[in-house]
């Protein structure tokens, strides 16, 4: 699970938005992910809730739960996210999780939770389709023509 892990740590820190934003892996397991983001002022909207940021972390922890059985070169086909409350303070977690994998594409669903304190409380939930990208094996050098 190290090797996995470590990956997938790597692939985080090579998406310049998720280091933007400050979002860290917490946990991967067989058929789920977890990961966090603390709120900060400038995530907040107009209104002073987390909106677009709660999206952006349903999607990123459901490609990485697909990646988990499709391996690592996968791409969101589509999801779907329901708010079901504003966030305002505390840490968000998105926890994502295998439903389905056939060869090619995974369904995978997403709770996001926001922590303030000892208090959790569900704000979202979400479900996506991901795809494997070529065999989904990273590439191996490029190979330079002339």
């Amino acid at each position: 699970m190290t090797d996995i892990t470590d990956h997938a740590r790597g692939a985080l820190r090579a998406q310049p938005f998720s280091m933007l934003l400050g979002t860290e892996l917490m946990h991967i397991g067989d058929n789920e992910v977890s990961l966090c983001l603390p709120v900060r002022e400038e995530l907040r909207q107009q209104h002073g809730f987390v909106h677009g940021v709660i999206s952006y972390l349903a999607d990123n922890a459901l490609t990485f739960a697909g990646a988990l059985v499709l391996g690592p070169r996968v791409i969101t086909a589509e999801y779907k996210i329901n708010y079901l409350r504003p966030a305002v303070n505390g840490t968000l977690v998105a926890r994502a999780k295998l439903v389905y994998a056939g060869r090619h594409q995974a369904t995978c669903q997403c709770h996001v939770f926001v922590i303030d304190g000892d208090h959790e409380r569900l704000v979202a939930i979400a479900q996506g389709t991901i795809n494997r990208v070529g065999d989904g094996k990273m590439p191996d050098a490029p190979v330079e023509t002339a």
